[in-house]
């Protein structure tokens, strides 16, 4: 086992869309190298004046102590390099499957002993409106693969008839046609949907455990469209009901694929029992940065331990963590005319010289300034951190009124379903 030096080291980041820019960042200005390489094109003037990129990251593999992959489909590389001798953080192909193929996830889910809800696998949206049609009832639509990045897609019905899941099957037959995918309905479950998630280091799950409560609606209350994320509140355990009945069960099964990174399991519970609903096996947007902000030791020497195999505990902060995404225009929609006329080059206005709790996303540095660039309109991350959750609101909240971000909007609402779910939690006794 290789025990980390203090000395600076040089840290390889490859990005499937520039999403890990922020931890990329931090880590540089922890004192160490930093080279960052993004796979997609239209993203890739992420990061620019932040961090050195590089065009080919496969040309950069000798000069890095380590290489962390920030996504789900680079599980061979990181095989393919943990056994050539390279520290790695990042999947393997069994974790990429367990994300990337929900009828996988489900069956691995189903084969460790877990509940899972029930589902059904479809190829076709007219086999799905037939089978609602024969089956009413409330679903989720949920594609796989590819198509599940189109966050939007993802849709929770609330007829009990299905008759609102039906229409959207329509509408999506009509747009998508065969280009689709598959796709599952999943039987909807009134509760708290809660996740659970831990850093692995290809042996065993680290302490403590992470508990995050995503907020994925575009408008506070949960109105509107399905975004990726517009924030998350959280916390870290030692122990976790939720972590034993899930992950925990996983430990084996990620230690025979030499998976070393972090996991996520995504779930409904209720009084009845635990349901997960999928894995994310890699960073969670914006989990890891809100985990930042609770976490008091270097973030880049915390990922080399990890990624080296040691066995510690994660130095954490007590209390709450929150964070919310400002967006612009065209958020959460793909529109190139949008983007430009509102957004592209932006200025990121800072009222004071303070910049604790902000985390760069979809940005660059030109001449000390942050210009909002690449194409989806996610400017920053805000967090705030506290004794309670009422502190950490208040923390971020103080920190969002001190940047400008033209045509921005963010949710006012990140942290306020856990007044709620915190008593429907305790008395399940799931805290």
């Amino acid at each position: 086992m290789k025990k980390p030096n203090s000395l600076p080291k040089n840290f390889l980041f490859i990005s499937r869309w520039g999403e890990i820019l922020d931890i990329a960042y931090a880590t540089q200005n922890e004192g160490n190298a930093v080279k960052l390489y993004i796979e997609d094109k239209p993203s890739r003037e992420i990061g620019t004046g932040f961090v050195k990129k590089v065009k080919d990251w496969k040309k950069h593999i000798d000069w890095a102590d380590i290489l962390i992959f920030d996504y789900t489909g680079f599980g061979k590389e990181c095989t393919e390099l943990r056994a050539s001798g390279k520290i790695v953080f990042g999947g393997s192909e069994y974790t990429d499957q367990l994300e990337l193929d929900r009828n996988f996830g489900q069956k691995e889910l189903q084969k460790h002993k877990i509940k899972t809800l029930p589902f059904e696998e479809f190829l076709s949206f007219q086999d799905a409106i037939a089978y609602v049609e024969k089956h009413p009832d409330a679903y989720v639509i949920k594609p796989s693969g590819e198509t599940q990045e189109l966050k939007q897609l993802l849709f929770v019905g609330s007829d009990d008839e299905g008759l609102d899941v039906i229409r959207v099957l329509k509408a999506y037959d009509k747009s998508w046609g065969d280009d689709f995918g598959n796709f599952q309905l999943q039987k909807k479950v009134k509760g708290v949907e809660i996740s659970v998630s831990a850093y692995f280091n290809g042996k065993e799950f680290l302490q403590p455990f992470n508990i995050t409560f995503e907020h994925k609606k575009l408008f506070p209350k949960e109105l509107g469209v399905s975004t990726g994320e517009m924030g998350s509140s959280m916390f870290w355990v030692n122990q976790s009901p939720i972590f034993d009945a899930t992950l925990k069960k996983f430990e084996p099964s990620l230690a025979k694929h030499k998976f070393i990174g972090h996991i996520d399991i995504n779930c409904i519970v209720n009084g009845n029992g635990i349901y997960p609903l999928e894995f994310t096996s890699r960073f969670g947007y914006p989990q890891i940065f809100i985990q930042r902000a609770g976490i008091t030791e270097p973030i880049g020497e915390m990922l080399y331990k990890v990624a080296s195999g040691q066995n510690f505990k994660i130095a954490t902060k007590k209390g709450f963590q929150v964070g919310a995404f400002i967006v612009v225009p065209p958020f959460p929609y793909d529109d190139k005319k949008t983007f430009e006329l509102f957004s592209k080059d932006a200025v990121v206005v800072f009222r004071k010289d303070m910049k604790e709790g902000i985390h760069p996303m979809h940005l660059k540095k030109v001449n000390e300034e942050w210009l909002i660039t690449g194409n989806t309109g996610i400017a920053l991350l805000v967090t705030g951190t506290g004794i309670t959750m009422r502190d950490a609101q208040k923390m971020m909240n103080n920190r969002i009124h001190s940047v400008i971000v033209n045509n921005g909007y963010y949710r006012t609402d990140i942290g306020d379903r856990w007044f709620e779910d915190s008593d429907r939690l305790w008395s399940w006794g799931l805290l």
